[in-house]
């Protein structure tokens, strides 16, 4: 009788999600400060570049909404280059090199595959976001499909409590997903030059072994993303490389790398990164 087949040992770097409590969230925070404050003008730098995407999309939303969405795809097409930057300064300094601006904007130069690959993901996922938004606002209204002004007008509506409910749930359940997808997965491809794939699937694997950790983090992203934006924006040039940072410190807190660098007696003999 034939023996069962056995797959053999990986031998490539193996990526371990490491059980975290209430306080990393806050950790992560603290330690982006800190890369935050040690190059400032790095950190304002980048800051403006998120005030000039959030004062943009605002300025599109109040003259011209049909042309919201289009804004926010190019947003989502910049942003995650402009963050990587970010993750590349934590990355130096953790290594203890002097982070450079110049160095930070091309970082992604080496990646771009995966990077292209991952934004095409999540533009796709805001496309289809809009899409079911879109088709909600169809079923409540008996109207058939709306334009873009025509959703503003009804969320912003109170009276349509119930629609509300729904369009929020249904917002709730891709921002979950993006949010799943992206958490840690730029600074993996930054730091291990994985591919889109694999990195997005950690990234997710992340929330599902810490799901209230992740939780706390979306929310603190949320609720100083939201303070940011009260005084025209201007909070973002601080709050936007703060999140940067303490992201690069979510991925290396969240997941440690294990690889396999010798081998005795036919077993693999791993060591941690």
């Amino acid at each position: 009788m034939a023996a069962p087949y056995v797959p053999p040992l990986p031998t490539g770097p193996q990526a371990l999600m490491v059980p975290l409590g209430l306080g990393a969230p806050f950790r992560w925070l603290a330690q982006g400060w800190r890369d935050l404050t040690a190059h400032i003008g790095i950190g304002i730098f980048y800051g403006l570049c998120f005030w000039v995407m959030a004062i943009t999309l605002a300025a599109v939303f109040r003259s011209k909404p049909e042309y919201t969405l289009s804004i926010a795809s190019g947003c989502l097409l910049v942003g995650p280059f402009l963050a990587m930057g970010l993750y590349e300064v934590s990355h130096r300094r953790e290594q203890g090199v002097t982070p450079d601006l110049g160095a930070s904007l091309t970082c992604w130069d080496s990646h771009i595959r995966s990077m292209g690959m991952l934004v095409l993901v999540l533009i796709v996922l805001e496309l289809l976001w809009g899409r079911v938004s879109l088709v909600v606002f169809a079923v409540f209204f008996n109207t058939g499909m709306p334009s873009t002004t025509g959703v503003i007008k009804a969320v912003f509506n109170p009276d349509n409590w119930e629609f509300l409910m729904v369009y929020l749930a249904v917002g709730g359940v891709f921002a979950t997903l993006v949010f799943s997808t992206v958490v840690v997965s730029i600074p993996m491809i930054l730091d291990r030059d994985t591919d889109a794939i694999s990195a997005a699937i950690t990234s997710i694997r992340v929330v599902f072994t810490n799901p209230g950790v992740m939780l706390l983090w979306g929310v603190l992203i949320t609720a100083l993303v939201v303070v940011a934006l009260l005084p025209w924006g201007l909070g973002l040039i601080l709050t936007g490389p703060l999140l940067g940072h303490a992201s690069w410190h979510a991925y290396r807190g969240a997941v440690r790398w294990q690889e396999a660098v010798a081998e005795q007696d036919g077993k693999l003999i791993p060591t941690n990164h």
